[in-house]
Parts: C-alpha cells; sequence; structure tokens
C-alpha cells in the first residue's frame, strides 16, 4: 500500500503531540494532583473557599515537576522521530545530489538506490529513469559520430583514390573519370544534405505547410516521379487507391518525400520481374497507405531498427547504391510531425516487405 510522505510526516507530528499529552495527563494525575491533596490534608481551606497562597504554590509546583516530565518525554519522542525523517527524507536527497553530480561529470552508470514506495521511491526511480535515457542518448550520439565518420571515409576514399591515380598516370584524365568523381562527390552532398535536414527535425525548425488534398493526388504524383526509374529495372509499379477516399490535410511536399523515399527503397530492393504496389485505404479516423513490393525482404530481427539513423539491412548493398542511410529516419520523423506513424514489416528474407504509413484524414 503506497503511504504519501505527506501523511507520515503528520503522523510523526501527532505521534508527539499525543505522547505529551499522554504523559502531562498521567503526570499530573500521579504527581500534581496526589501533591497537592497530601499537602492539602488537614490544612482547612478547600478548593473553592478563598485561596490559600501555599496551596496555589505547592499546585504550582507539582504543575510545573508535570510539565518538566512531560517536555522530556516530547523532547525524546521528537528527537526520535527527526531521525527517522531525516534518514527518510535528507539522507536520499543528498544522495541524489551527489549522483546528479557525478551524472552531470558524464557518469551515465550512475544509479541511486529505491527505497520504499512513497514519493522519494518514486523520485529515485524517477532519477533512474533519467540517468538510462540520458545513457541511451549518448550511446546513440557515439554510434552516430562513429556512424558518420564511417558514411564519410567511403566516398572521400573513392575521391583520394581517383586523385592518386590520375597523379601517377594509372588513370586517364578523361570524362570517365571525372564522372566517378562527380558520383562520389554527390554521395558526400547527399549525406550532409540529409544530416542538415535530420537536425532540423530533431530541433523541430521544419515548417509544415498543410492543405486538404486527395490521397489520390499524392500517390499518383509520387508515384508518376519514379515510374521509368522502375520500368527501367524490369519492374510493375502501380496504384491501387480508391477515388472515394477521405482526403488528409498534410504538406504536400513533405508527404511526396516520404513517398518517393519508401517507392525508391522498393525499386531498390525489388529485382526483376517484381511488382511494387502503393495501395491507400481508411483505417477509421486515419488513411493508411502502403508500399508493398516482391522484393528481397527483410528478416524479423531487422524490423524494429530500419527507421534507425545509418541502420542498413545489407550495408553493402545499400552503400552501393548510394543512400546515406538517413532516408527512413527523415521519413519517421516527417511522418510524426504530421501525427501519424510509420511502421515496416515483412513476411522474411525473399518474401517482400510493406511500409506503411497513416495519416490523420481532413474528414
Amino acid at each position: 500500500m503506497r503511504r504519501s510522505l505527506g501523511v507520515q510526516v503528520f503522523v510523526s507530528y501527532l505521534i508527539v503531540l499525543v505522547v505529551g499529552l499522554v504523559v502531562l495527563a498521567a503526570a499530573l494525575n500521579f504527581l500534581g494532583s496526589r501533591h497537592v491533596a497530601r499537602r492539602i490534608e488537614g490544612s482547612g481551606p478547600r478548593f473553592g473557599g478563598p485561596p490559600a497562597t501555599n496551596i496555589e504554590r505547592i499546585f504550582r509546583t507539582g504543575v510545573a515537576d508535570a510539565l518538566v516530565v512531560a517536555g522530556i518525554a516530547a523532547i525524546v519522542a521528537a528527537g526520535a522521530l527527526s531521525i527517522y525523517v531525516t534518514r527518510r527524507i535528507v539522507l536520499p536527497v543528498q544522495a541524489l545530489a551527489a549522483a546528479s553530480q557525478r551524472l552531470a561529470a558524464g557518469h551515465h552508470d550512475e544509479r541511486v538506490p529505491v527505497q520504499g514506495t512513497d514519493e522519494m521511491g518514486a523520485l529515485a526511480d524517477s532519477f533512474n529513469t533519467m540517468a538510462e535515457a540520458l545513457g541511451q542518448t549518448e550511446t546513440r550520439r557515439r554510434a552516430l559520430l562513429a556512424d558518420v565518420a564511417h558514411e564519410l571515409r567511403t566516398p572521400l576514399s573513392g575521391i583520394k583514390g581517383y586523385m592518386e591515380g590520375l597523379s601517377d598516370g594509372v588513370l586517364e584524365a578523361g570524362p570517365e573519370t571525372y564522372g566517378r568523381v562527380a558520383v562520389e562527390v554527390d554521395r558526400l552532398q547527399r549525406l550532409v544534405t540529409d544530416l542538415e535536414e535530420l537536425s532540423r527535425l530533431d530541433a523541430g525548425v521544419v515548417p509544415l505547410t498543410r492543405q486538404t488534398v486527395p490521397v489520390r493526388q499524392i500517390v499518383e504524383a509520387a508515384v508518376e516521379r519514379l515510374r521509368q526509374q522502375a520500368y527501367d529495372q524490369g519492374l510493375i509499379l502501380e496504384v491501387a487507391v480508391p477515388e472515394a477516399l477521405p482526403a488528409v490535410i498534410v504538406d504536400v511536399d513533405r508527404i511526396q518525400q516520404v513517398l518517393l523515399n519508401l517507392i525508391g527503397n522498393a525499386i531498390q530492393y525489388t529485382p526483376p520481374p517484381g511488382r511494387i504496389t502503393v495501395r491507400a485505404r481508411s483505417d477509421g479516423p486515419r488513411v493508411r497507405i502502403d508500399v508493398e513490393d516482391t522484393g528481397v525482404g527483410i528478416a524479423a530481427e531487422h524490423l524494429a531498427h530500419v527507421f534507425e539513423r545509418f541502420y542498413r539491412v545489407d550495408r553493402s548493398r545499400a552503400r552501393s547504391g548510394g543512400g546515406s542511410g538517413l532516408g527512413l529516419t527523415i521519413a519517421r520523423y516527417l511522418v510524426e510531425a504530421h501525427g501519424g506513424s510509420i511502421r515496416a514489416a515483412s513476411p522474411g528474407p525473399g518474401r517482400g516487405s510493406t511500409f506503411s504509413l497513416t495519416l490523420p484524414s481532413a474528414g
């Protein structure tokens, strides 16, 4: 059962008060009254008659003795409870302060023990959750730097090789060689552009110009831009979007960017003869768009990671195709910025895959 720290503090003070009152009552009963009664016997004056100076002094002395005893008992009880409260509040707070300083110094494995189920226990648990999140962020940051360095190294190594070949006379200075250098430069440019856009998306500074647009219009525009590429590779690219489908309120350019990435990936990973189908249907208050292909498929262990930065199911194939490894990550950011979601599904390697995105409908 969860016990509030406020209730515990209140109960501690209530105990001090009750202890003081009980001791005071007992002291007055057994010390004050009996002491006064013993002195009154045989003295003549009674309570209710004229006051007796000696009786008043004797009574006050008894009350003072009782109060001293009650005060000592209350102080002892308060001291004991203060020690308890200090151990329950002050010491955990000091431990949290020390742990936060070590965490700020870069020790992301720092944790504090969780004691109890009250607010202090919840605070310690929240601190550990924050430390875990910071540790994961730092791990991702280091992995990102390593991935960026690796992605930059590949085209730079190619450019360096061509330059050395030209300098040594191994390669002929002609359009073919310069064209290869230009391809590597284009890869660098795409990587830098994707990194810049991902940085803006991370910071939430990419504006969206929303408008109400039929889903079929968006899908067909994206498909037409890639239809010739699919045809050249011996693939069938088709659209299956009902006319009566509700419209969506989106930034058309950004959603087309997402579809171009998904369809482009499907073309890249579908060997001929293959088929790519872009479908759309209502899904409650949302519209769902599926990009299905009959391509190489994705193993189950990779599905949860395909939207991570620089994650590749087949690194050699993706790198030879010139991808930056950031397209799906950017697509996820853009879809989520519209209040939608995106996911990947596949029956397994060699059995094709489906990338699905959902967007809120305008109706």
